[in-house]
């Protein structure tokens, strides 16, 4: 677990495999162990509920989760095991259907969260953005992942979006609605909370949005106060998660100067000067 804790990145990816064709995998009992599961059974369960949605995502189990058999000492004798060739789409759908009791479980949905919502540019180009840059490309994200969250919410039945949005903020910033956000930051009417975040406070929001519409497909959710509630509960997780690993919470991180609605506009009036 210690290792877990200070490099969740480098752990999982430790234990990745190159095939002789180049391709990555991961050995199902390998990430058992990484991810604090000590019986098998439970663990296959939680495979066997990972490859739901992957077939609902019309993709083939057979080429993500590759089962194998294979031969293992046992004292004296040996015994035959079952196994699995995961790919990384996998162990996402593994880490994200696991019980997030575990810390190593709740560590690695942030990692996974954080990881599937920068495909469109490398670690290497993500790192080497500055911060306001950073911030820009998490908006990007938060607006599109609001979007699929919204249309779940819908199908769930709610109706009051505002409550809804307000139930994931109330567990995220202990008990603050968008609102008092937006007072304690000290924006203006109707000025968007989002614009005034920097990329560590995006992030941890992007993570419980991209949760709760998770949690809203995987359980069926088909009321909105049941659907008010999931979003309550995973931003309440989120926030559990970043006390563990002695983060800071998004309340107390600090508001940048300037709004990336104002930055856009500096940006635009820079362009037309250079225009003429």
């Amino acid at each position: 677990m210690k290792q877990i804790k200070e490099d969740k990145k480098t752990t999982f990816e430790s234990i990745k495999h190159i095939d002789e064709y180049g391709n990555e995998y991961w050995l199902a009992r390998e990430l058992q162990k990484m991810l604090g599961y000590k019986e098998w059974r439970l663990f296959s369960a939680v495979i066997e509920k990972a490859q739901i949605p992957c077939s609902q995502s019309n993709n083939s189990i057979n080429s993500h989760f590759g089962v194998y058999s294979k031969i293992v000492k046992a004292g004296v004798t040996t015994k035959t095991i079952i196994d699995y060739h995961l790919s990384r789409y996998a162990c996402y759908l593994i880490v994200q259907n696991a019980n997030p009791k575990f810390e190593a479980v709740a560590l690695g949905q942030t990692y996974f969260a954080i990881q599937t919502r920068k495909q469109e540019i490398s670690e290497l180009e993500y790192s080497q953005l500055s911060e306001d840059e950073k911030r820009f490309y998490q908006r990007n994200l938060t607006k599109k992942g609001n979007y699929s969250l919204n249309q779940a919410a819908k199908d769930a039945g709610v109706k009051n979006f505002d409550r809804f949005h307000n139930f994931g903020y109330k567990g995220l910033y202990n008990g603050e609605t968008a609102d008092d956000i937006a007072k304690r930051k000290g924006l203006r009417y109707r000025e968007d909370i989002l614009d005034n975040m920097s990329s560590e406070e995006l992030a941890a929001n992007l993570f419980r949005i991209t949760q709760t519409e998770s949690k809203l497909k995987r359980e069926n959710i088909k009321t909105e106060s049941n659907a008010n509630t999931a979003h309550y509960t995973i931003g309440r997780n989120i926030r559990e998660v970043i006390e563990k690993n002695g983060g800071t919470m998004p309340e107390k991180l600090p508001t940048p100067e300037k709004s990336l609605k104002e930055l856009e506009k500096e940006k635009r009036k820079q362009e037309k000067i250079g225009v003429e």
